[in-house]
């Protein structure tokens, strides 16, 4: 099952819910297709969406499928990175009218470059080949989220243990 969320933003992101249903229509995708739609106005007529769902749910449809996609927003890009999956990432667009800035296009590439655990779709014309080569893509990328913050306690504890001599 592949599972796609566009999150909970008040413009639609139609662009998105439109592309996975014209794959999933044309038999490039194989999978069940569960979409949480949002405020999108399109209707798919190919896969299951719901406009929104419960975060339990959302939970279990990350861990339950072998594709995660979402739009740029961090909280949904972060849920599949913390069950260990790799996301595709479509950030949403300014010039389509789907978000007031580009702030997703910048932040996803961003945490793509130095995190290298998200794969980052910018034309909606490449998800098909991205969806199809998804197992190829994610062979040697770190699925894992890396913490600042178990980083920076490690770092601490480290020069707290060389300033003590390794007592605690």
């Amino acid at each position: 099952m592949i599972f796609v969320t566009v999150g909970t933003h008040e413009q639609a992101f139609n662009r998105l819910i439109e592309k996975i249903d014209e794959l999933k229509g044309k038999g490039i995708i194989q999978e069940d297709v569960i979409i949480q739609t949002g405020y999108c106005t399109y209707e798919p007529q190919n896969c299951t969406w719901d406009k929104l769902i419960p975060y339990d749910e959302m939970i279990k449809n990350v861990e339950e499928a072998s594709i995660v996609i979402t739009h740029g927003g961090p909280a949904s890009f972060i849920m599949p990175l913390q069950v260990g999956k790799v996301p595709i990432v479509v950030p949403r667009q300014f010039k389509f009218n789907e978000h007031v800035n580009d702030h997703q296009v910048e932040f996803s590439k961003a945490v793509a470059e130095r995190q290298g655990n998200i794969i980052v779709v910018e034309d909606i014309n490449e998800l098909g080949n991205t969806i199809l080569n998804y197992d190829d893509i994610i062979k040697s990328m770190p699925s894992e989220m890396k913490s600042n913050n178990a980083e920076f306690n490690k770092k601490l504890q480290d020069i707290v243990d060389d300033m003590f001599g390794g007592k605690r």
